[in-house]
């Protein structure tokens, strides 16, 4: 086990010790979490919920409620700020899950898959929509020199983004009109260690997220700007507290709309072409402060109306949903139709995950939709093409590739390639039918 992975698993040993040492299971964070309710352990009192997880993290494994609890945490956040001992229920859980994938065989393998299915995945459909020449703004590679002069922030695309590349492409538009210098960091070599984390390989997480900070470091950057939240959580919550010496993280890290908020000042002036639509958000309570951000960025667009839906929601993007089965797909029928009785032009998405699946409905549905950054982008007279949803709204194979062959052909990838990738990581990948009737009532 290298150094990084060592120092990783001592700080994350001794703040579960810690605790447990301090945690009453007094019940206030399962009271206001929504996640018992949706499994079923409501019958349950919060006190019980609560002591059955810090049973786990004492090593007294108990496949009862506090178990069912951890396993289907979906990350709402509502509990952040209610423990009188300080603890965070969301890191608390996060361990729970831990403890129990501790002894699970197959959690290596399950990693590497999972991480193998994934950098597959962000490699072609990537190289799928932007030439050699353009994908290189938005993944440099990782082994390039350290500036010689530190940027003001790092732009941290996670590994995701890269199958929506429009959205990255439109923040460094951002921030290039503000004047900013930055870094850009991302893909599948500065990964946050989640797919080795989840299934219980918390040594080759802690190595991944390890080096990862390790770059961030080196560029001498005093603030990185997360897109995606699984990101952030990782590092926010997971990896960075309680690391001291030379694994200090120099640098603090905050998602990019909440960035992006606090220059408002300076970004108004810029925002100003008219976007006369009524708009509404795919919002979710689980990213601290991003919807509050992405809401006063859009309200200082002349001519915009931002639409509340008044959804009651829980988790902090789409794929965190997945632990409460059924429950994505009641969120977007819901979302969906909430939607169109409002009467909006456009239905904003909040996060790439969300808009790979939200994108592929567009036709079914009477508004547009779109990420948030493209109306961003929109009013300051920036313009980057939706290629993936212009792909995933063929829903054809052969047309997507007919499309596409020039830039197929820029990347040196085959036919077969193409044509696994369009399958396997585009046209597979849908949460909800598309079809309105095979919605759920």
């Amino acid at each position: 086990m290298g150094a990084n992975a060592e120092t990783f698993i001592r700080t994350l040993d001794q703040r579960t010790l810690e605790i447990v040492d301090a945690c009453t299971a007094c019940g206030k964070c399962a009271d206001v979490c929504p996640t018992p309710a949706l499994i079923g352990i409501e019958n349950q009192t919060s006190e019980k919920i609560t002591q059955g997880v810090v049973d786990i993290l004492a090593g007294r494994i108990d496949d009862g409620a506090g178990a069912d609890w951890a396993r289907a945490c979906c990350g709402t956040r509502h509990c952040l700020d209610v423990c009188p001992e300080g603890i965070n229920p969301r890191f608390m859980l996060t361990m729970a899950r831990r403890a129990l994938n501790a002894t699970n065989p197959t959690a290596k393998q399950n990693g590497r898959d999972d991480f193998k299915t994934m950098s597959q995945g962000v490699r072609m459909l990537s190289r799928l929509q932007l030439p050699q020449a353009l994908l290189a703004q938005i993944n440099p590679p990782s082994n390039r020199n350290t500036p010689n002069t530190p940027p003001d922030v790092v732009f941290y695309t996670g590994c995701n983004l890269l199958k929506t590349p429009h959205i990255g492409l439109l923040c460094l538009g951002v921030l290039d009109k503000l004047g900013i210098r930055y870094e850009v960091y991302g893909g599948p070599g500065n990964c946050c260690g989640v797919l080795q984390f989840r299934p219980g390989d918390t040594e080759n997480a802690g190595r991944q997220i390890m080096t990862t900070m390790d770059r961030f470091n080196q560029t001498g950057a005093d603030e990185v700007l997360a897109w995606c939240p699984t990101c952030n959580i990782q590092f926010n919550e997971v990896a960075m507290p309680g690391m001291a010496g030379a694994a200090s993280p120099g640098f603090a890290m905050n998602m990019f709309p909440v960035y992006l908020a606090r220059q408002l000042d300076a970004l108004r002036p810029l925002m100003q072409t008219p976007v006369p639509k009524k708009v509404a958000l795919m919002e979710f309570p689980g990213a601290r402060g991003v919807t509050e951000a992405v809401t006063s960025l859009l309200q200082t667009i002349p001519e915009l109306e931002l639409v509340d839906l008044r959804l009651e929601r829980a988790g902090y993007q789409l794929s965190s949903l997945s632990t409460v089965p059924g429950y994505a797909q009641k969120t977007l029928t819901e979302l969906f139709v909430a939607a169109e009785n409002a009467g909006v032009d456009m239905l904003c998405s909040m996060f790439h995950a969300d808009h790979r699946e939200l994108v592929s409905h567009d036709a079914a549905w009477p508004f547009e939709i779109v990420n948030y950054m493209d109306v961003i982008g929109t009013s300051m007279g920036l313009h980057r093409e939706d290629i993936f949803k212009r792909l995933k709204l063929m829903q054809d194979v052969d047309a997507v590739i007919a499309a596409q062959a020039a830039t197929l052909e820029d990347h040196g990838l085959s036919l077969e390639q193409a044509r696994d990738a369009v399958l396997t990581y585009m046209l597979n990948e849908q949460t909800l039918p598309i079809d309105r009737s095979q919605h759920p009532a």
